[in-house]
């Protein structure tokens, strides 16, 4: 795939938050990373992410990779 056409990766990390109860503050703050950082991913604007943010996030939700990033199309 060239470098500039879009990815299918999509981040679900909104819905996620919602059905916990979590705002996006409360994760930045459990997983030592800015709200800024997490918006990024979130919003579908992130070109990569650290596995050891990854990680963090899966155990402050309690989830795993896959329900927070999903291949779509």
């Amino acid at each position: 795939m060239p470098v500039d056409e879009p990815h299918r990766v999509v981040c679900r990390l909104d819905e996620i938050l919602e059905a916990q109860g979590m705002t996006l503050a409360a994760l930045a703050e459990a997983v030592g990373v800015t709200v800024v950082n997490l918006s990024v991913l979130k919003n579908n604007r992130a070109k990569a992410v650290r596995f050891s943010t990854l990680t963090a996030i899966c155990e402050a939700l309690d989830c795993q990779i896959g329900d927070i990033l999903v291949l779509e199309g």
